[in-house]
């Protein structure tokens, strides 16, 4: 069972290699996690929506 300093994580979406999800921490931030095999590249909210950004981006290319 969580405690009130543990955040609280949701997985976002998953595939077999890669990991996405986030975590509400007690202070009211939430932070966005990727894992890609053994790299994990954490985000604060205004770098998750900017990378989200890029993402879609891509998608157009």
């Amino acid at each position: 069972m969580p405690t009130q300093n543990e955040p609280k994580t949701d997985t976002l979406a998953e595939t077999d290699n890669y990991l996405a999800w986030k975590a509400d921490e007690p202070d009211g931030e939430t932070t966005y996690h990727l894992e890609l095999n053994n790299i994990t590249l954490h985000f604060f909210q205004e770098e998750w929506d900017e990378f989200l950004e890029l993402v879609k981006l891509l998608g157009k290319k």
